[in-house]
């Protein structure tokens, strides 16, 4: 492909082109996108190339081969790529991981604790488990020397590491050693993890684990990153090269290859993010159903949900989005036991090399007789059809065309006489018909993702009706089915079949940042603010563009830090860039408000401020309070507070009416008070005085600046 025009026969107007490639188990798939209408341009499907020379970056190159060789697209038209990558997960769940070696830190007296809690011997990690360690102890009460590191470095590569990781008990306060040995291992050849770029939290345990459990893989993704890197070069395409992590964000390529953990669950963050962005979705539960497996997550006013990732059993301190994944999709294979069936998967066709029966001619399908195979080593034994021409998997996508699940033009759609055979033959092995059959078949693999779903409506406290939306290119083979199951409305998601790349072409740049902070400050907070937009705008963020969220967490006593830009500056038209109305209409969802009641009570270049009088039962009558909800531009929640006291104004006027406000009321403790401004949301609810809240938001707001204050007085 080095050497092909992709430019001509271009299009003579000029566009702004987001590429998005979705790597998923079975296909991967891209999609051009125009930001400035929001539509898609070109789309490509090819099959993963788990087993190329390359690995999956071959299959990520074809697919932009084809969208730029069909579309007409110019090369100085893109104006970034991004991708998702299995490559980190796939790695530490199939154990393909290196052995680590650990630089623990600490000053003498102190030897006996920090070796404790960062060898990371069998009694930590388990029994079984895929992590391999190796460890030494350097005394940092006196200047660590070069020679000390490189002896330190040679004794764990002597015990087989292939991977460093540099750990300090305060590390994230000073991190100079643990640059220290990073620099020295790399003049030696040898990739390293230092435990403070990974988190900025105190736990030295967990911080440690999470870094070795990133340099475990640290071999295999700088390999499968410089092999995209040079492919997509090769093509001379020159835009940006962006990654999505598990936080619904981009980053940029060097992220990837230093902290690959970022990039856990990155294609089911795809899918989500496809559904913010491109869905709009406010509240709904979301069923990606893929070849493979089956993404589930919630959306709740606006948003996902986060939790903290466990990897094989391992915690770790990333924080990714709660996607729930089940090994049952539309190209799962059955399996037969006492006449029965007894699962679905977690084989795939597409994993064991095998076509669908239901894309089978029909005639070659009728010699056919039943047959178990193993399609790896390992495996259960799988029910197939072979016939003299070929062997034919049994699977979802057979069972729901032959019971006419399919609409026309469906992504999944395939031959309905060829189903019917492949069901009867199935159905004849288990004394039933093809229907009853292929109602077995979808009735199994449902019975996980109903169990998922439910579960997650009952640890988010969501209504049984909540919305269920189907997408991925095995949507209409099981997730209505789920639907009609549960009793719940459902519609299938536009461009199903490509909603993950969709995500990830709209989604921007990220950066979250978790920092311990026992008594914050103005001071401190504003530090922080600073380090991590600096952070983003060197991944490639045009400043500008950056936006700031921030929220003090006391009970963990950590302050997160949220900073979002985007490597262009969007223009207004751009389909997920929400308009007021459009903003106004989903903040009455989430205040559960009519929307002519809501008022707009601020706005500047990346948030909407919306209030509305809501009246509350109460056991001796009702009583009025205003709710409060800012989003940002892209429609997502940054504050929403139930009864909030606001003010807004330059800075003279909010602090002059905060002060006495504060002088009218007596509160034994500080009630938490959020502002926002131009290009921040932030949350100070840590701040324990009146003098710290009067000087952050002093300090936030510059000379004829507005911002808005809100008080939660819930």
């Amino acid at each position: 492909m080095g050497g092909t025009d992709y430019t001509a026969g271009a299009r003579c107007s000029e566009k702004r082109i987001r590429v998005g490639i979705d790597v998923g188990g079975t296909f991967t798939k891209a999609v051009a996108m125009d930001v400035t209408t929001g539509k898609m341009v070109a789309k490509s499907t090819v099959p993963t190339t788990h087993n190329s020379e390359k690995g999956v970056s071959a299959g990520i190159v074809a697919a932009l081969g084809n969208i730029l060789a069909e579309s007409g697209i110019k090369l100085h038209e893109i104006e970034a790529i991004s991708h998702s990558t299995t490559q980190a997960i796939n790695a530490l769940l199939e154990a393909d991981v290196h052995k680590v070696g650990i630089v623990s830190m600490g000053v003498g007296p102190t030897k006996k604790d920090v070796v404790k809690r960062t060898r990371l011997d069998n009694e930590k990690t388990g029994p079984g488990k895929s992590l391999r360690t190796c460890h030494t102890f350097l005394d940092t009460s006196h200047l660590i020397t070069k020679e000390e590191v490189g002896e330190a470095v040679k004794m764990l590569r002597g015990e087989g590491a292939e991977a460093i990781v540099a750990t300090e008990a305060f590390g994230v306060d000073d991190p100079s050693n643990e640059l220290f040995v990073m620099n020295e291992a790399a003049k030696m050849g040898v990739p390293s993890t230092a435990s403070h770029e990974i988190s900025g939290i105190y736990g030295l345990e967990i911080r440690t684990l999470t870094s070795v459990i990133n340099a475990s893989v640290l071999p295999k993704t700088l390999q499968v990153a410089n092999f995209v890197e040079e492919g997509i070069r090769r093509m001379g395409v020159a835009s940006p090269l962006m990654v999505m992590k598990g936080d619904g964000g981009v980053t940029s390529m060097d992220t990837f290859r230093t902290k690959p953990i970022l990039t856990i669950l990155s294609g089911p963050a795809a899918s989500v993010a496809g559904a913010l962005l491109h869905l709009r979705i406010t509240n709904g539960i979301f069923i990606e159903v893929g070849g493979t497996s089956t993404n589930i997550c919630v959306i709740r006013e606006g948003k996902p949900e986060f939790r903290y990732v466990m990897i094989r059993d391992h915690p770790t301190c990333i924080r990714s989005m709660d996607v729930r994944i089940v090994g049952v999709a539309g190209g799962s294979m059955v399996r037969l036991s006492r006449g029965r069936i007894s699962a679905v998967g977690p084989r795939s066709a597409h994993i064991a090399g095998l076509t669908y029966s239901c894309f089978a001619d029909p005639k070659d399908l009728e010699t056919g007789q039943i047959v178990t195979v193993r399609p790896k080593d390992g495996d259960e034994e799988y029910a197939c059809i072979r016939c003299d021409g070929n062997t034919y998997a049994i699977t979802n996508t057979c069972a729901a065309n032959a019971l006419e699940m399919i609409d026309d033009g469906d992504y999944s759609l395939a031959n309905a006489k060829s189903a019917k055979i492949s069901m009867k033959k199935i159905g004849e092995e288990m004394g039933v018909s093809y229907f009853e059959a292929a109602q077995s078949i979808i009735q199994t693999s449902s019975f996980d993702i109903m169990k998922t779903v439910a579960r997650i409506l009952k640890d988010y406290k969501m209504d049984s009706a909540t919305e269920i939306i189907g997408g991925g290119g095995g949507a209409s083979v099981l997730a209505p089915f789920v639907a009609k199951q549960m009793g719940a409305p459902y519609r299938k998601a536009e461009q199903a079949e490509v909603i993950s790349s969709v995500g990830v072409a709209l989604s921007m740049l990220q950066e979250e940042q978790e920092v311990s902070m026992v008594d914050p400050t103005p001071e401190m907070i504003s530090r922080e603010h600073n380090r991590v937009r600096a952070a983003l705008v060197d991944k490639g963020a045009i400043p500008e563009s950056v936006a700031i969220d921030s929220k003090f967490i006391p009970d963990k006593a950590i302050l997160r830090i949220t900073a979002v830009g985007n490597v262009e500056m969007d223009g207004g038209a751009a389909r997920n860039v929400f308009t007021q109305d459009e903003a106004m209409g989903r903040a009455a969802e989430i205040m559960g408000a009519d929307t002519d009641t809501v008022k707009l009570i601020f706005k500047s270049g990346h948030y909407f401020v919306f209030g509305a009088n809501v009246k509350e039962k109460r056991l001796l009558g009702k009583k009025e309070k205003q709710r409060v909800v800012a989003l940002d531009m892209f429609g997502r929640p940054k504050i929403s507070i139930r009864n909030g006291k606001v003010f807004c104004g330059d800075r003279k006027t909010v602090t002059g009416s905060l002060d006495l406000f504060f002088d009218s009321k007596h509160f034994g403790i500080m009630p938490g008070v959020h502002l926002v401004n131009s290009i921040k949301a932030m949350d100070f609810s840590g701040l324990t005085s009146r003098s710290h809240v009067m000087a952050a938001v002093s300090g936030e707001l510059a000379d004829g600046e507005d911002g808005m204050v809100v008080v939660d007085m819930s």
